[in-house]
């Protein structure tokens, strides 16, 4: 990998063994497997020919995997492809806006191009639908976070693409806070006793209670918890919540929240609002490439 887009990657705080890996396997995919061939461009692009390729937004939107799509340009050349980029990850891109240029050989350059897009697309579509509803909530106090609803094996990548628009990471994995959820509460007996066994289990660990309603959100309180997740609530309940423990708890409301009613459920007074969708239901930002005349 280029020491340039290794510098692009420690910049964008994304391991560059765990990039790579991912497009590798990404090329692998496309190739029938590391040895394979891009019949098409071998067939009809002379070895030793070069060219320029443009990446070119093709919507409005936000920006975010520049440094992966290098990667899959330099993995797919050897590193004889050069990536400059022309704009920020995390900056608000025009339509017809040019993104980068890379240059090189041309067989590279197009068996590389579909699998730097697929990449530069979904994670520039998680950072575009971030910053709507980050945007939505501006001036609220409250702050849109992420959750585990990922696409398996890019987890890394999309909660990148949140932070690029605007949101906030709420957890990377099941390693790294304890959530303790209906199901856990119902193996342990009660809230009181999940968190209890958690915090003897896991003394350092962050815990957060899921609570249904206000008498779970008091308990859990009373219990000693410090952050609790509202699953399902209405605005009225929120209210409620907020009202008895909003001073001891940090609060997050989260299930069945819309774009449209973000600012409703923020005037409640929560601290956050947590939203599958940036990762599950994000549409792409459109982004092409195409190869300059000459």
């Amino acid at each position: 990998m280029r020491q340039a887009t290794r510098d692009l990657l420690a910049a964008a705080g994304l391991p560059a063994a765990y990039v790579r890996d991912l497009a590798a396997r990404t090329l692998a995919e496309d190739l029938g497997g590391p040895d394979g061939v891009d019949v098409t461009a071998v067939a009809t692009i002379p070895a030793a020919q070069r060219g320029t390729g443009e990446l070119i937004a093709r919507a409005d939107g936000v920006l975010a995997g520049l440094a992966v799509a290098a990667a899959v340009f330099d993995l797919a050349s050897d590193g004889e492809l050069e990536f400059t980029p022309l704009a920020e990850d995390g900056a608000r891109v025009r339509r017809d806006d040019v993104l980068a240029t890379i240059t090189g050989p041309l067989r590279a350059l197009l068996t590389a191009e579909r699998n730097a897009l697929n990449l530069l697309c979904r994670v520039s579509g998680v950072a575009t639908h971030t910053r709507r509803w980050a945007d939505e909530l501006d001036g609220t106090g409250t702050t849109v976070l992420d959750t585990r609803k990922t696409t398996p094996g890019l987890r890394l990548l999309e909660k990148y693409a949140v932070r690029c628009g605007g949101g906030t990471n709420k957890r990377m994995g099941l390693y790294d806070v304890a959530m303790i959820k209906d199901n856990h509460k119902i193996a342990a007996g009660s809230i009181t006793a999940a968190l209890d066994a958690v915090r003897s289990a896991f003394p350092e660990v962050p815990v957060q209670v899921e609570v249904t309603t206000l008498s779970e959100a008091v308990e859990a309180v009373g219990a000693g918890a410090t952050f609790l997740l509202c699953d399902n609530m209405t605005p009225k309940e929120l209210w409620e919540v907020v009202a008895a423990v909003g001073s001891e708890a940090e609060l997050e409301a989260t299930g069945g929240l819309t774009l449209d009613r973000a600012r409703e459920f923020a005037e409640t007074g929560v601290d956050y609002l947590s939203v599958g969708g940036l990762t599950h239901s994000s549409p792409i930002l459109d982004i092409a490439l195409d190869l300059r005349a000459g």
